[in-house]
């Protein structure tokens, strides 16, 4: 019988695949978020389109892949194509949910992986940059982010919008020429899951996960949230998800083996 404790990674790994749903088309990166695809097609979405930044269309993946680039994300797909075909695949609206990351996240969902500091050519820190995230960020539907949480990457104002959320708020994004009706959609941490309230665009808390207090989830925050009335409790993963995670999708550990940080 398999053991149903979890840890962090496995938690943000079975939170995430329950919003990915069956026949949408989502464009995933290499680790958590390629392992939360496999598991929704495993057990909710069998008709899921996954997307790889690296060219990609719609492989059956055999095993984890370790790079967007990686032969794995090309095996028994639709296509086998460039960077440039998924780009424009994104502007011409046809993906559904893209997933993301980054050093820091406003109340408006903006991201920044580009540096941390006031300078951009004397940064505190230097961090890769967009690659393809600000295109995901600007033409997908829906963006999830997937992030630890603290008060050190939860702040007021990022240090540099590498990928545009709401931006300052309520119709920001439509004035700055993107798309209507696309934009953040979901934060997952290791704490709560996140969304934003249709009128303000602001962050809300929407569930806290199993063990976890809404006070701890504020108290990692460097701004202040809304919290969705009723607040609910995030359900823990399933021995059902566990085992599909544990023997099927990541049995290397690749990715459940790391610390949720």
């Amino acid at each position: 019988m398999i053991s149903t404790e979890y840890n962090g990674m496995e938690l943000l790994v079975c939170v995430a695949s329950r919003y990915l749903e069956d026949g949408s088309s989502v464009s995933v990166g290499t680790g958590l978020p390629v392992a939360a695809a496999m598991l929704a097609q495993k057990l909710y979405a069998p008709n899921l389109l996954v997307i790889f930044e690296a060219g990609g269309i719609a492989p059956l993946l055999p095993t984890m892949p370790i790079s967007v680039g990686d032969s794995r994300t090309t095996y028994k797909a639709i296509q086998a194509t460039s960077m440039t075909e998924v780009m424009d695949t994104l502007a011409r609206g046809l993906v559904d949910i893209c997933f993301l990351g980054g050093a820091q996240i406003d109340m408006y969902g903006n991201l920044n992986s580009t540096m941390v500091g006031t300078d951009y050519r004397h940064p505190k820190v230097r961090f890769p940059g967009s690659g393809g995230a600000n295109d995901f960020g600007s033409l997908a539907w829906r963006t999830i982010v997937v992030s630890p949480q603290s008060v050190r990457r939860f702040v007021t104002k990022v240090d540099f919008i590498t990928t545009p959320g709401y931006l300052d708020g309520p119709g920001a994004r439509e004035k700055a020429g993107l798309p209507p009706g696309t934009g953040p959609y979901k934060v997952i941490t290791n704490l709560a899951v996140l969304g934003y309230d249709q009128e303000s665009k602001w962050m809300r808390v929407e569930s806290v996960h199993p063990g976890v207090t809404l006070d701890e989830v504020k108290s990692n925050t460097g701004f202040q949230l809304l919290v969705k009335d009723p607040l609910e409790t995030t359900e823990a993963p399933t021995e059902q998800e566990l085992r599909m995670l544990r023997e099927e999708v990541d049995p290397l550990k690749l990715v459940i083996g790391r610390e949720a940080k």
